[in-house]
This record gives structure tokens, sequence and C-alpha cells, in this order.
């Protein structure tokens, strides 16, 4: 889709479609005022009728209106708010893309520049405007011998006063690119587990440099692995026939002796538990336990394609989670590549295990902060939902960010307590630190793990379990979360 910024009066422009807003109590906004001036009135007499009363998210589809150039006028209702929510706003604009797929023409202009949205200034209400419109024409079809029918609507016009057109087109911008970085985020997690896998995600990564220069890329095999003391790393990895990756990304948009900002994904392709074995109900959805990683790389191209001022870094930790005779069994001991020994109690918590080796890897980079992403526990779910990310860290300051960042982007986080009384729970008779914590507390027992790894440099860590896919149904599917909102955090860094 190719989003145009204009300033110019609605009624002028031709175009298939001209989109403007209508209040509850059939109140015109002035784009609707000028539309129904220029047409002698033929909004307000089909208004009168009842047809439409305004309502968030209501349509009315008309053709042919006298004195116009455009071929249809969409009228879409505004609701009584005379500020929206973010969420009210994606409804609004859901509601219009929903008419707008199933029509002939190829281009429409909408003139909803008027709509006020709570804290968002204009460049802020682009933003999410646009995210959600290029977010909605998301669909997975790789694998279908029927595709569907390609969109006519190739061409969006977004219409605003003059004054403001630069941060508008700014925020154009920025939202296409972050919609493109969702958009392989979620290609990633959808494809099928025995086409993902670790040595696909490194080819992917590989790819992305290739056509990048100041993007490089290194693949970190079994043997490195072990040269690098990764025990914990390995014990994942070693029940399965597919071997296990340590992608390391480095893009160089800043000056060289600028520290990076480190993004730290879990990317397990596949997670059966191990030897402790998920239940078989839904388990073809642990094709998404590698969407840490996954968003990780959505980020990266979001950040490429915006050619940021920044230097960061990406850890993807790379592995498939398969029970067999190779396969570590609860009980087993492993040395993690700090130097701490770990007691695994349940080989189903093996994304904590892949990322404290990789948290430990983070520290020769000497970074200004690393966040790790996750789809690490089944608590989360449970304590949040799938509307919100858990959000821990050891910096007040880097999680201030990253929940400033969360709301800027729509894209929120929660913040969950690492207190030392939690860390108790990981006590171990044999080993110096047992891989889980007893049903208590999940998610942040899970975050205490990893603060182990983390004590040299700034750390938060996001818990997405919730939210980087939808379960079940014709709708199941990756969303491609948190790339808004580690974009966001970025984009932030620059400013």
């Amino acid at each position: 889709m190719e989003f145009v910024v204009k300033s110019a009066r609605p009624e002028s422009l031709k175009t298939a479609t001209l989109v403007v807003a209508i209040g509850e109590g059939r109140k015109l906004s002035e784009a609707a005022k000028a539309v129904d001036s220029a047409s002698d009135g033929a909004l307000t007499t089909l208004l009168k009728r009842g047809d439409l009363a305004g309502k968030l998210g209501q349509t009315l589809l008309l053709h042919s209106l006298p004195n116009l150039k455009a071929e249809r006028v969409l009228l879409v209702g505004a609701g009584k708010e005379s500020e929206l929510s973010d969420r009210q706003l994606r409804k609004l604009i859901t509601a219009v893309q929903g008419v707008l797929k199933n029509l002939g023409g190829n281009d429409a202009v909408l003139a909803l520049d008027e709509l006020k949205v709570k804290g968002r200034d204009a460049y802020a209400k682009t933003r999410l405007l646009v995210e959600t419109l290029a977010d909605g024409e998301y669909a997975f079809e790789r694998f279908k011998s029927q595709k569907s029918e390609a969109l006519a609507l190739k061409k969006l016009t977004l219409l605003t006063e003059k004054a403001s057109q630069a941060d508008v087109e700014r925020g154009a911008t920025q939202a296409q690119a972050i919609a493109a970085g969702m958009a392989f985020t979620r290609d990633l997690g959808n494809l099928p587990p025995n086409l993902c896998h670790p040595s696909h995600l490194a080819e992917e990564s590989k790819a992305l440099a290739k056509a990048h220069k100041n993007l490089k890329v290194e693949v970190f095999d079994e043997k490195k692995l072990k040269e690098l003391g990764m025990g914990a790393f390995l014990a994942v990895a070693q029940g399965s026939e597919q071997p296990p990756r340590l992608i390391v990304l480095n893009y160089q948009g800043g000056k060289k002796d600028d520290k990076p900002f480190a993004l730290v994904g879990k990317g397990i392709t596949f997670d059966t538990g191990g030897i402790s074995i998920k239940p078989a109900a839904s388990m073809d959805e642990m094709k998404y336990d590698m969407c840490g990683a996954a968003s990780v790389l959505g980020t990266f191209k979001a950040v490429l394609e915006l050619q940021l001022p920044i230097n960061v870094v990406g850890l993807l930790a790379c592995a498939e989670n398969m029970p067999s005779g190779g396969a570590t069994r609860p009980g087993d001991i492993v040395t993690t590549m700090s130097g701490q020994t770990v007691e695994i109690l349940n080989t189903d918590a093996e994304g904590r295990l892949v990322l404290c080796d990789t948290l430990t890897y983070a520290e020769r980079f000497k970074p200004q902060a690393v966040i790790d992403i996750a789809t690490l526990t089944g608590a989360c779910i449970v304590a949040l939902g799938s509307n919100t990310s858990g959000l821990m860290g050891n910096n007040d300051a880097l999680i201030q960010q990253l929940l400033k960042a969360g709301q800027t982007a729509d894209d929120r986080a929660w913040q969950l307590p690492l207190f030392d009384e939690y860390q108790e729970q990981l006590d171990s008779p044999f080993a110096d630190i047992a891989n889980i914590g007893g049903p208590k507390a999940g998610t942040i027992t899970a975050g205490c793990f990893l603060s182990r790894f983390t004590k040299k440099y700034h750390w938060a860590h996001l818990d997405i379990a919730g939210t980087a896919w939808v379960s079940g149904g014709k709708e199941k599917g990756a969303t491609g979360r948190p790339v808004p909102l580690l974009t966001q955090y970025l984009l932030d860094r620059v400013k």
C-alpha cells in the first residue's frame, strides 16, 4: 500500500472513495460540511432519513453525489466523544478498511485529520492510523493452494493541514517501517516448524544483512557454543536433530564508538517441553515459541528501513526442544557460560536456559542497555491476559523508558516486581540455582532466574507469552508484537 500525505480541499479531489467522519447525533465534521456544501446538501438530506447515527465505526457508502469529483463518499461514525481513545481510533479505522477492501477503486482519500485522539498530536495520531491500516492488510497464505484475490486498493491519501504536513509525513513513514517489521515477524512466526528451524532463522538474518551494508551477521554453531561454555543453551538442543544456532546481528547506524543497545530474543522454533512433555492440546502453537527472536528481526527490519543513527546488537538464541534418548532429563545439572550451575527440574522451562547464556554473551558488547524478549511463561497470560506484555528489570530508568514507549506505540507493557523474596524460590540443594521456582509467581521467578545473569549492565525482560500470537480458530496467528514497542524505544533513544 502506498501512503501519500496531501493538503487540499476534500471536495475538490478526484478519487475512487472519499472518507469523511460523522459524529454521533449526525454531526458533520468540517470535511463532511465541505462535501455537503459542494453537493447541495446531499449529506444532510441523507442523514435526516436516519441511515447513519454517527456511532463509532458505523459506515454508510454513498455513490455519485452531485458536484463532487469523488466516485464514492464513505461516511464513518466517529462517536460522541470529543477525543477518541487509541482503541476507538483503531476501531474506526478498521471499520473504514473493512469497507474499502470490498470496493473496486484503486485509491481512497481519508479526510479524517480533524479527529482528536487523547494524548496524541498529528504525528502520533498518524503513526497509529497508518500502522492500523498497514497491519490490517496482512495475510499469510503461502501454503494455500487458492489465494485470496488481490485488493484493488493500492493508494491511500491522508489529508492534513499545511502546518501539520511534515509531522504527518514523518508519522506515515515511521508507521510503514514498523508495519513492515511486524509483517516480517508475523511471517516468521506463522511458518510451520518443519521449515522454520534455527538454521532457517540464520538464513533469514543473513538475507537481511545482504540487503543492508551496515548490518553484519555472525552465526555460531554447536562447536562455537561449546567453545564459549554455553552448557545451558546446548542442554536445551541436545534432544533434537535440528542443531542450535546463536545468531549475532550488529547494526552500525551511529558513531563507531557509540555503545549499542542490545535486543536478545528467545528463538525456540518448536517446544514440545522435552522430557517434561506438554499436553497435546494446542501443542501446534508451540511453533510460536520463537516469536521473541522473530520480533528482534522485525525490529531490525524497521530500524534498517528508517536507518536510525544508533548502534543496535541483536542476539537470537535459537534451538528446538524435543524429547529423545539424548534429551536433557529433569534432575540434570549444567554449567552456564557465567560459571553458575543450574539444576534442571523441568525441561519445559527451557527458554531461560538458552537466554541465560546469551545474556552472559551480551556483556562483551558493553551495551547501554539489554532487553530480552521471550514467550517465557504461561503464568504471564494468567496475570495479564493477551493484551499486555510483562516487564521486569534491574534499572528503573530503563523500565520507565519501555513503559513510555509502549504507551506511545499502543503496544503496552506492565511492570512486575523482582523482589529478593522471589529469588529464594530458585534455591537448589545441589546446584547454584534451579531452573523453576514452583507454582507461585512463575513469571516473576523466571525473571529472577534471568536477573542472575544480567548484573553487569542495565537489563529489562519482556514476557510476551500472551501478546506474541492469537490462539485458536481462524484468527490464529502471530501478532508482530512487540515490534512497535521496541522500535519506539529505539526511536526515543535517537531523540
